[in-house]
């Protein structure tokens, strides 16, 4: 299933007056200059499939946590915006043989990883059905599914009605094909179908309970259509299966700051925004390198007055994201903050 970047609003205006205790003062680290990547795939042992949505983490030597990703479809990863360091690339599945690497980007730029899962002897658990293509896909529906992702890749607006057809032939022939069900729902989301997209998703739950990443884009389909009941819901329920998806947290973070931001009272909006900040912070603490994360909590800084903050925060987006979305955005108020703050300092 192909990953999206869910986009944050700016906040462009801010006052620059005494800060209060909501989000207590943290301490930063500047950025450095990061060019970078490791990638890699992983593959179970036994029959040698690719490991889908399995949990990737990337250590640094000198710095800890630097990020951590889910394999997609065909096992793969992929981690970017790396210094020159040695890293070490772990992963861990229940039932199988933890296992690392260590990396060394020192004189090469990128580095290329695969990892064999072996079977530790435990009792596998619950398996979501979204995270192993089912054997009993006939190949008729697997194909019309590889024709799907296949225009899904050329990354064209004009190719989604074509990736519908062939999803809506793969369901046809196989009506329990739960990735096919997964994607189609995604794709309708992209389509602006939003009956349609809840159709298929609220089905792909229905097929799969474990399908965290089903329950994600619930949450995301409610909030682009701001019922945020509905989205806290469905994206709290999907972290009860996946809590280390640092793209659930963000979307539980932006859901509350939807809600903080209709709320024009301070004192009211406060304990919306803790709620907030809270998930935006366990979101970068998974994956400090989410550039959309450090772009809400710099929002959430600047509402609260903390525009220094803000400032380091918007500046994280731009080392991460240069080229990114709302990078022109990011870059205009950096500017206004800077000016404001030292039109402060002379006063």
């Amino acid at each position: 299933m192909r990953s999206r970047v869910f986009r944050v609003a700016l906040i462009i205006g801010f006052a620059l007056t005494s800060s209060s205790s909501l989000l207590a003062q943290e301490s930063k680290n500047p950025g450095t200059t990061l060019a970078g990547q490791i990638t890699g795939q992983v593959r179970y042992a036994e029959g040698g499939q690719p490991a889908f949505n399995v949990l990737v983490s990337c250590d640094s030597f000198s710095g800890g946590l630097v990020g951590q990703e889910m394999t997609d479809r065909n096992g793969r990863f992929r981690f970017t915006n790396l210094g020159p360091s040695q890293y070490n690339i772990r992963v861990r599945v229940a039932g199988y043989i933890e296992q690392s690497q260590t990396v060394e980007l020192l004189t090469t730029p990128s580095a290329y990883v695969q990892f064999q899962l072996k079977s530790d002897g435990s009792p596998k658990p619950a398996v979501s059905a979204a995270t192993a293509l089912d054997a009993n896909v006939p190949v008729s529906a697997k194909k019309e599914f590889d024709q799907a992702e296949a225009a899904l890749a050329s990354g064209k607006k004009e190719n989604l009605e074509e990736a519908v057809r062939h999803l809506e032939k793969a369901l046809t022939s196989y009506p329990n094909f739960v990735q096919a069900e997964l994607m189609l729902g995604t794709v309708y989301m992209d389509l602006g179908q939003w009956n349609k997209a809840e159709q298929a998703l609220r089905k792909t739950v229905e097929l799969d309970p474990h399908a965290a990443n089903a329950l994600f884009a619930l949450g995301e389909l409610y909030l682009r259509q701001k019922k945020d009941d509905e989205a806290e819901k469905a994206i709290v329920q999907g972290l009860q299966i996946e809590s280390r998806s640092y793209q659930g947290h963000l979307t539980l973070g932006r859901v509350y700051w939807d809600v903080a931001s209709k709320i024009t009272d301070d004192e009211k909006a406060r304990p919306t925004l803790e709620k907030a900040y809270e998930a935006v912070k366990k979101s970068l603490e998974l994956n400090p390198n989410y550039a959309q994360a450090h772009l809400l909590k710099g929002n959430l800084l600047l509402r609260v007055r903390r525009a220094a903050d803000a400032q380091h925060e918007f500046e994280e987006y731009l080392r991460l994201e240069p080229k990114g979305p709302f990078a022109d955005q990011a870059r205009a108020t950096v500017e206004k903050i800077k000016k404001a703050l030292e039109s402060s300092k002379k006063g």
